[in-house]
């Protein structure tokens, strides 16, 4: 059977009402706001944005109670496909961030979203591949939670991986599951450092299964393929003792590399960072020094011509 489902939340409870209850197999077309429950628009400013409700995030579509669902079970979401609305936004909050004393003003970047892609931030092609940042079920505890922090449960984890063709995989931690998702994302670099992807409205269509007593522990995925991104990329390489304060001078240097070369504003290279440069721990064995390395594929920006090599 297949069904449609708008009903949203924006706290994780288990003691919620499920909106919607579903045999195993079932098929779910969820329709999703952006992150702020639909409060930030194509024509929103940055005034707009700092007036928003910030409890409201996120957002998420559900809960589903999934039949016969016991703790102990899992859950198997096989995402079929995700869908954007043709628009998206992405944000710097004062305060929040990887790089929140570099970055300390308030800024909102309305991104135009064609069918694969987006060159809105000129001279940039961002190649999209939308997801949901949250995806999982009611936590076990009692009361109810703000949505930001993952767990066992799933939630919050923004995989990007988790596109159409890849599967998810849920520990049920609550008898019904009580699954949700939300917080769609038309693109996002590993990392998300400037706090948001490219944040969109989206329709998103799973099958929902069950796994009788799997003894999964945690989320689990099978990944769809990735198409290969041309050209090579373009690394920065920090190692430390301090894996969190290497990977934040890897992305300085990548922000002051895309202004050097393209002549971007640093506040539109920290949203290009965020929804397109991935973060890597290259090495973990030469202790006690980390390795990160913060990376671009070249197939987003054209050939810059002489290269001009910045260090912060």
């Amino acid at each position: 059977m297949e069904h449609h489902l708008r009903t949203t939340h924006d706290r994780w409870n288990k003691g919620l009402l499920p909106a919607l209850e579903i045999e195993p197999g079932d098929l779910v077309t969820f329709e999703c706001f952006d992150s702020t429950g639909g409060q930030v628009q194509p024509g929103s400013t940055v005034d707009d944005f700092l007036k928003i409700d910030r409890s409201k995030i996120h957002t998420l579509t559900g809960p589903i109670l999934i039949k016969g669902a016991k703790t102990g079970d899992a859950i198997r979401v096989e995402i079929l496909d995700v869908q954007h609305h043709g628009w998206g936004w992405s944000s710097i909050t004062p305060g929040l961030g990887f790089l929140p004393t570099r970055f300390q003003d308030p800024f909102l970047f309305i991104w135009k979203l064609d069918a694969s892609s987006t060159k809105s931030l000129s001279p940039a092609v961002v190649p999209l591949q939308p997801f949901c940042g949250v995806m999982g079920v009611a936590p076990a505890e009692p009361g109810e939670f703000r949505t930001r922090a993952p767990g066992t449960f799933g939630g919050n984890m923004d995989v990007k991986e988790l596109v159409a063709g890849s599967t998810l995989f849920l520990p049920v931690v609550n008898d019904g599951g009580l699954f949700s998702l939300g917080d769609p994302h038309a693109a996002q670099g590993d990392g998300e450092v400037c706090i948001n992807g490219i944040e969109c409205p989206a329709t998103v269509r799973v099958k929902i299964s069950l796994l009788k007593d799997s003894g999964l522990t945690g989320p689990m995925i099978t990944t769809a393929p990735r198409p290969a991104p041309g050209g090579g990329e373009w690394l920065m390489i920090e190692s430390d003792k301090d894996a969190l304060a290497a990977a934040r001078q890897a992305t300085n240097r990548m922000i002051d590399f895309l202004v050097a070369n393209w002549e971007l504003r640093p506040e539109h290279a920290y949203l290009l960072c965020s929804v397109a440069m991935d973060l890597r721990l290259s090495q973990v064995v030469n202790t006690p020094v980390v390795t990160v390395s913060a990376s671009i594929s070249k197939s987003i920006l054209p050939d810059p011509g002489r290269l001009v090599i910045t260090n912060s």
